[in-house]
């Protein structure tokens, strides 16, 4: 596999390392070269000391680490040691691949039953390797089928279905627990035992269905749609409930620098105004000449953060986004009063108290805010005007105003004067538009219209939004 690789292995190693940085993980040149130095200090035929040798020089977080781990397995698959060559044996086989299946059959034998079989056996000695080579034999046997239209012959879902491994879970408890009984810590043990013995059997299927993929579609083609985008890079629009966990982790220190960038500091140097009055009484020791000056403490403002957040369907995920970032501000800072907003405009600070779980305050705003005051379509026009006619005051000199939303008006007046009077009132404004800056003034889109009176952002995931947090 490598020796067929341009290059030889530094060609191989130099493929694998574009195709980390094209999944998202940044990869400089110094990293690149700590990469080529590994394959000097490790066993290059013990492959997990390859696979955490690599992982120690290219990746920074954690979270880097499945997107990494299937390119691996792509770029440094597994494959059995060459069986000696026998007359029995079949040509055309894949290279690198071992001719015998591990499991003897005999004739006329349910291969699914007696794989199944082998399977329980195997979770319940734990033997990764034996494992491994199972779930190779498994693809090779129950996963193959017809082609379908995109060229794929291997499917990790037939062995799955046949092999049914979670039915599995109470006879692998009972061989683990022995005559101990269920309860207690010893069956919790056994329980997480059980889960994480299946998670890597399901693993080992899928990396041996990609492996086989890329054999018959390539390589680049397939870790191309094998990897998940990172956390920081997964659209707001798009996000699944996979990535809100992620997200927030991402989210809660981008929130504390966002709030900190937007708070109305006093740019006085190190000490305050001028105290006249005791700098006065100082100078009376010195003949009136003031030798040494005295200053009032600095004063910094709280910050007062006003966030507007469109709560319609047309962007719920990036809906979820925003509230995400507005639970994410209150917990750190008081000043902080949220609205939320379809067609008609409600405030909903009240549900964003420090420690509010952000999924039941999202739903509390469905069922409790008065967001939706004719057909539950965006109408940011009227929003704007509710907005101002409720709360006057809540702009004022030392606001800053953040709008989230995709500027999409469903053809309704825009309500522009009444966004460039608030704009006017605050400190700063900005607004972040989860759509592609392509798309602003498109179909019903007012973007590049509300752009000519506010700070108009893109801002489709999280790395856009550090993007936007450093340069403010």
């Amino acid at each position: 596999m490598m020796q067929g690789s341009p290059g030889g292995l530094a060609g191989h190693l130099d493929g694998f390392v574009r195709a980390v940085r094209e999944a998202g993980i940044p990869v400089g040149i110094s990293q690149a070269v700590d990469a080529a130095e590994i394959l000097t200090v490790v066993d290059l035929l013990d492959r997990e000391q390859l696979r955490h040798g690599l992982a120690a020089v290219l990746l920074q977080r954690a979270a880097q680490r499945p997107a990494y781990d299937v390119l691996f397995d792509l770029w440094w698959p597994l494959s059995d040691r060459p069986a000696a060559p026998s007359a029995d044996d079949e040509p055309g086989g894949e290279p690198g691949e071992s001719a015998e299946s591990t499991l003897d059959l005999p004739d006329g034998a349910d291969l699914a039953q007696l794989m199944r079989e082998e399977l329980s056996r195997l979770l319940l000695d734990g033997d990764e390797e034996a494992l491994r080579r199972l779930a190779r034999d498994a693809v090779d046997q129950l996963g193959r089928t017809a082609p379908s239209p995109s060229g794929q012959s291997f499917f990790s879902y037939r062995v799955m279905r046949a092999l049914s491994p979670d039915t599995l879970v109470a006879q692998l408890l009972a061989g683990l627990l022995g005559d101990g009984g269920r309860g207690g810590l010893a069956e919790q043990v056994a329980r997480q035992t059980v889960r994480e013995r299946l998670a890597a059997f399901r693993a080992a299927v899928e990396a041996e269905v990609r492996r086989r993929t890329a054999a018959e579609r390539g390589r680049d083609k397939v870790a191309r749609n094998a990897v998940r985008p990172l956390a920081d890079q997964v659209d707001f629009l798009r996000a699944q409930a996979v990535d809100l966990a992620e997200l927030r982790r991402t989210v809660a220190p981008l929130a504390r620098r966002l709030a900190v960038r937007l708070s109305a500091r006093r740019r006085l140097g190190r000490e305050g105004r001028l105290d006249f009055r005791r700098t006065v009484r100082a100078s009376l020791g010195t003949g009136g000449v003031p030798v040494v000056t005295h200053h009032r403490p600095r004063k910094v403002h709280k910050p007062e953060l006003v966030v507007l957040c469109d709560v319609s369907g047309s962007v719920a995920g990036f809906s979820h986004f925003t509230l995400m970032l507005t639970q994410a501000l209150r917990e750190h800072f008081s000043g902080v009063r949220a609205f939320a907003f379809v067609d008609s405009t409600d405030e909903v600070t009240r549900f964003f108290r420090p420690g509010a779980d952000v999924a039941d305050a999202v739903a509390r705003i469905g069922r409790e805010a008065d967001v939706v005051g004719f057909d539950g379509h965006s109408d940011y026009g009227t929003a704007f005007e509710v907005f101002a006619d409720r709360w006057p005051a809540a702009v004022g000199p030392r606001t800053s105003l953040l709008v989230l939303g995709d500027g999409r008006t469903n053809y309704r007046p825009p309500g522009l004067p009444v966004l460039a009077d608030l704009v006017r009132r605050s400190r700063s404004a900005h607004w972040l538009n989860p759509e592609p800056r392509r798309l602003w003034g498109s179909g019903d889109s007012a973007a590049d219209r509300y752009g000519e009176v506010v700070d108009m952002v893109e801002c489709r995931n999280a790395a856009q939004l550090a993007d936007f947090v450093t340069t403010l």
